[in-house]
């Protein structure tokens, strides 16, 4: 059958209506897409945009401002600042025992005496938090490191120029005290930056230094004391000081109250809720630092225990300040400087004590963070768990005493006491290290900080007079005796 050409025209015409319909659909459609994504982007983005100007809290976990969401080189960046700050605090307090015989000639006082340089310093260090509490508080933390570390060298330069025993002594001991505040602010910095899996590796590394810098302490000053003379030894830790403090320069503010309050004046909104003001702010800062970590020394028996051992651990520490002289210099002949070099075995214990913390924390502790979060209970693992690395560090503390208070004498080689000090100081940092994580996990950030003020008390208390103990006895017990009677302790 033929088709007329009429019929045949209007059937393309017909076509290309249709065809011409279903594109200015389609476009229409498209259209309508376009617009509803670009409504919905508006409306995403008005709402991270109100996400972000909020100055009460955290946005979300992945608010930029927040120092847990820093980058990874930043986070190492502040936490090893306040590690270099109180490797230097600690070394001053230690590198001043090789030059105390010289000060005992130069202002004729008595070896019990002279110790008092050390014992002063370490004292102030043990009140470190009462001054940096209100500081970080108030100001944040990033203020504390810029003010107390100069404040510290300028009594440190006083130090090294006193030219009496009293100007030393008193210069010594506000050196520490200024010293000091790094050592309390570093640990909040730690917290503030790493989350909890991950906070036992920045810890470790962090608690190295105060344990670090007393060992490094006597192998320099040991030189320059029996070269220069003992002002060196105050010289040595301005020339440490100073490095430490200008690296600091680019430090950021690490502490969340003092973030979102800048973060609200900038945006001009309504500032964070803070606490009382005032007198009452300054009372509830004491009550946190000084009166509530004693008031749970007495009445906390975790608090008290912990605190017992580790500070009994610092102590035996600090006695050996005292009576690695007696040993190498006495029994086996060594001058100042070599005598300084024998703390070098403390310190490389200390280095693998960090090292064992980091792996006993990746092999039990991590595998049961990634369980918690499976069973759905967002990341909380038992405290108990923090304690397998003090389990093991616990051995290594009476071995390596044992060890020493045995083969000091001068027919066994040197080398054998030195490697002794490497399993006390082993087991010294493993203790304190799942003791502070422990104390912190069981109490939470603000009771747990004061919990950690009570044991940074009782340490450095002990610190400070066991040298004075170690003098005295040294009169009337042999080493080993001595050694012996320390380890029996750390057995029971």
């Amino acid at each position: 059958m033929s088709v007329s050409p009429l019929s045949r025209g209007s059937s393309l015409d017909r076509t290309e209506e249709l065809i011409s319909n279903y594109e200015r659909v389609e476009d229409e459609t498209l259209a309508e897409e376009i617009d509803a994504a670009e409504k919905e982007l508006e409306i995403s983005q008005s709402k991270g945009l109100q996400r972000t100007v909020t100055a009460q809290d955290w946005t979300g976990p992945d608010d930029p401002e927040n120092p847990t969401n820093w980058p990874l080189w930043q986070k190492v960046y502040h936490t090893t600042i306040p590690g270099v700050f109180g490797f230097a605090v600690t070394f001053g307090s230690s590198i001043y025992t090789p030059g105390y015989p010289e000060v005992m000639g130069k202002f004729n006082v008595s070896s019990t005496v002279a110790l008092l340089g050390l014992s002063l310093y370490v004292l102030g260090l043990a009140f470190g938090p009462v001054l940096a509490a209100p500081i970080s508080e108030t100001k944040g933390r990033r203020v504390v490191y810029l003010v107390s570390l100069p404040l510290a060298a300028l009594f440190t330069l006083g130090a090294g120029f006193s030219q009496n025993f009293a100007s030393l002594a008193i210069t010594r001991f506000f050196a520490g005290f200024f010293g000091s505040p790094v050592l309390a602010v570093g640990a909040g910095t730690n917290v503030d930056l790493w989350a909890p899996v991950h906070r036992a590796v920045a810890a470790s590394a962090f608690l190295l230094a105060p344990f670090l810098g007393p060992a490094i302490g006597p192998a320099v000053g040991g030189f320059a004391a029996q070269y220069k003379g003992w002002r060196w030894t105050q010289w040595l830790i301005l020339f440490l000081m100073v490095p430490c403090y200008i690296s600091s320069l680019g430090m950021k503010e690490t502490y969340k109250k003092i973030i979102l309050q800048r973060r609200a004046k900038r945006l001009d909104i309504v500032p964070p809720k803070t606490g009382p003001t005032g007198l009452a702010a300054l009372k509830f800062i004491f009550t946190v630092t000084l009166f509530r970590p004693v008031k749970m020394l007495f009445t906390e028996p975790i608090v008290f225990f912990f605190s017992l051992y580790t500070g009994f651990n610092f102590s035996v520490i600090f006695g050996f300040f005292d009576a690695f002289p007696i040993v190498f210099q006495g029994v086996y002949g060594f001058d100042t400087g070599l005598g300084g070099l024998t703390f070098l075995g403390i310190g490389l214990g200390c280095c693998f004590g960090v090292v064992t913390a980091i792996l006993v924390n990746r092999i039990w502790y991590h595998p049961e963070y990634l369980k918690s979060h499976k069973e759905g209970r967002l990341g909380v693992v038992a405290p108990e768990h923090r304690l397998y690395v003090a389990m093991m560090g616990s051995f290594g503390l009476p071995i390596g005493l044992f060890w020493f208070a045995w083969t000091a004498r001068a027919d066994i080689h040197w080398i054998s006491p030195v490697l002794a000090t490497i399993p006390f100081a082993w087991g010294n940092l493993c203790v304190f290290t799942a003791a502070a994580l422990y104390l912190v996990d069981v109490y939470g950030p603000l009771n747990g900080a004061s919990a950690l003020a009570a044991n940074g008390l009782v340490r450095y208390i002990s610190g400070a007079v066991f040298p004075l103990f170690t003098v005295q006895s040294k009169f009337h017990l042999t080493d080993s005796s001595q050694s012996s009677m320390l380890t029996c302790f750390h057995s029971v």
